[in-house]
């Protein structure tokens, strides 16, 4: 059962890394034309999601390649092994880089909405609590799972495919029509799946969890 809930719990991760609607609208607004801003948000994003997918690809295979069904969360140091320490140190701080950034390109459009209603106190304050929720619930795999399995389905699937249909007149019941509502449900079961997976994930968590130690 443990094996289901951890395939469950990887498929919300795979929705977290492709969850990027959320500023995708973002960048495509700082584009100047020529060429349209269409046409150069389409290139990018085929680019950055072929990237993406070569990347996440051998981490899953090389992962389950050498470690089978007992494949940790964190590859660096999940299974016990810390030699050659230089090598973990330079990847471990890669990590750190990749999250800075992404941290605050995701943050951004909340930043903006925060600075136009508070003072830019409260923007250190979010920050302050984003650190101390993120050292109280050490549970980064299954947390990540949730967070993917809630945004992936309703901002990546639902409203673009929506937005698609209306925009393009496709009437209901034609093939397309199908195909795309086929889509949708075939994400809405994933990221449903998803979540259940990272629940019981954190609930087994629970069980040897120490606050600020484990």
């Amino acid at each position: 059962m443990q094996k289901i809930w951890k395939s469950f719990q990887a498929l919300g991760s795979i929705a977290f890394a492709y969850t990027y609607c959320l500023i995708l609208i973002e960048i495509q607004d700082t584009l100047k034309s020529p060429p349209a801003e269409a046409k150069t948000t389409k290139k990018a994003t085929l680019v950055s999601v072929a990237a993406t997918t070569v990347f996440y690809m051998l981490c899953g295979c090389f992962g389950y390649a050498a470690f089978g069904d007992q494949s940790p969360g964190n590859l660096l140091t999940g299974f016990g092994f810390y030699n050659p320490y230089w090598l973990l140190d330079i990847a471990n701080m890669a990590i750190v880089v990749h999250l800075v950034g992404a941290y605050q390109v995701f943050c951004q459009p909340l930043f903006a909405f925060v600075e136009k209603t508070a003072a830019e106190c409260l923007e250190d304050d979010f920050r302050d609590h984003n650190n101390g929720i993120s050292m109280l619930m050490p549970f980064f795999n299954d947390v990540v799972g949730i967070i993917g399995s809630f945004s992936f389905w309703p901002l990546t699937v639902y409203f673009p495919v929506e937005m698609y249909i209306v925009q393009k007149n496709i009437p209901n019941w034609s093939g397309r029509w199908i195909c795309l509502q086929l889509l949708s449900g075939v994400c809405l079961v994933i990221s449903i799946a998803a979540s259940v997976g990272s629940f019981a994930g954190i609930v087994s968590d629970l069980q040897v969890y120490r606050p600020f130690k484990t």
